[in-house]
């Protein structure tokens, strides 16, 4: 197994968090964020539906990247080690999803509405992981295909609600809120499928064992995006399987291209896996020889994955909260209880989508500094084991 890091993995592993900033900016800056959601087909246009179908590509490559980096320890460790490091690992995630990274989305300190998002869903995945490793190759991987080309069968399922069988179904694959006296907890990322597609990114990391050929690597790469993409095409075409949302003709074709591409995310159906993840492979195969000083931010980037995004919650937010007191409202109206697309009192707040992107890019401006310094310091410190967990 090579020792030094793989760039192209990192380089793609960067685009998809600057990608995740534009998401974030746009839920805290964009002015129409606080009027309609930017899928719906009625009210949104083609640029503000294509800025957040970009940002689609984020959950599916940073956990299936997750996968195969396990995969990459996995040849430095027994199994066993690792797997007590992916439960240490996955619990930690746990704890921060819900400390300092609902504190970053909300800045409030009362557990009124509790968000499980793409940080809590790692942290579990992990811990499955930690088991799943243990099976016969062939065991783990037909799993993880059932999990991830299999769930949408049980769209249809619909336990009562206020039941225990609800709230666990709840948990493992229907996006919901259980509710309690005082609190909410949002279940945004189910379990299934996303504990499967952390483990297919395990078994992807077998195509970067020395051992292996780059450039039966790149045709491999290739054609699991031909696959993915064909796959996602026919089965969308003629609605046959994959996604619970439809497409329709609808009164333009702008709409009816935006209906075609509208896949479902929560849970992340089928379709929705296919059309992210197939590009995915075709940029790790055309990354797979790209050098040059112009890659570097995006590898720095892509090697502090944790610490961007907890720094990155945290400057949007901030960030927000000036803008809004220079635009007349009290800070106070920054201090969620409920996600911020909600929040009607915000309405008239924000700027335009090109000023959006204006803010997007400073952002990202203004936080690699600290980027750059902190991957020079863990490189340094290989020795400070805590380091790992960020």
């Amino acid at each position: 197994m090579r020792t030094s890091r793989i760039e192209s993995i990192d380089i793609l592993r960067g685009v998809v968090m600057l990608l995740m900033a534009l998401d974030h900016v746009r839920d805290y800056y964009f002015r129409d964020t606080f009027y309609y959601d930017p899928m719906d087909l009625e009210q949104t246009s083609l640029a503000i539906f294509f800025t957040r179908f970009v940002t689609h590509f984020c959950a599916p490559v940073f956990v299936f990247l997750a996968g195969t980096s396990a995969f990459f320890m996995a040849q430095k460790m027994p199994l066993k080690h690792l797997s007590a490091w992916l439960v240490k690992r996955g619990i930690w995630l746990v704890i921060l999803e819900v400390t300092l990274v609902k504190f970053g989305w909300d800045f409030n300190i009362y557990y009124i509405e509790t968000n499980l998002q793409v940080i809590w869903v790692l942290g579990i995945s992990m811990i499955l992981l930690a088991g799943f490793i243990h099976l016969p190759p062939r065991l783990g991987l037909g799993l993880a295909l059932l999990m991830v080309a299999g769930h949408n069968l049980l769209d249809g399922v619909s336990p009562q609600l206020g039941t225990l069988w609800s709230h666990i179904w709840i948990f493992l694959h229907h996006r919901d809120v259980i509710r309690f006296d005082d609190m909410s907890l949002v279940v945004a990322y189910p379990i299934v499928p996303w504990a499967g597609v952390m483990l297919l990114g395990y078994y992807f990391g077998r195509f970067y064992r020395q051992d292996f050929k780059e450039s039966d690597r790149i045709k491999l790469l290739c054609k699991l995006a031909i696959f993915s993409l064909l796959m996602f095409f026919v089965l969308r075409y003629f609605n046959f399987y994959g996604d619970a949302r439809l497409w329709q003709q609808q009164a333009t074709p702008a709409m009816t291209v935006m209906s075609f591409f509208n896949v479902s995310k929560y849970p992340p159906s089928l379709l929705y896996l296919l059309i992210t993840l197939g590009p995915a492979f075709l940029l790790l195969a055309a990354l797979e020889k790209v050098k040059g000083s112009w890659t570097m931010p995006l590898i720095r980037i892509g090697r502090v994955p944790m610490f961007y995004y907890l720094l990155h919650l945290y400057v949007i937010h901030l960030g927000a909260m000036l803008a809004a007191v220079l635009q007349g409202y009290d800070a106070s109206v920054m201090v969620l209880d409920r996600f911020i697309g909600i929040v009607t009192e915000l309405r008239g707040y924000g700027v335009d989508l090109a000023s959006t992107y204006l803010i997007w890019i400073f952002i990202v401006l203004l936080m690699y500094p600290a980027c750059h310094w902190y991957d020079n310091y863990k490189r340094r410190h290989p020795e400070k084991v805590w380091l790992s967990y960020f």
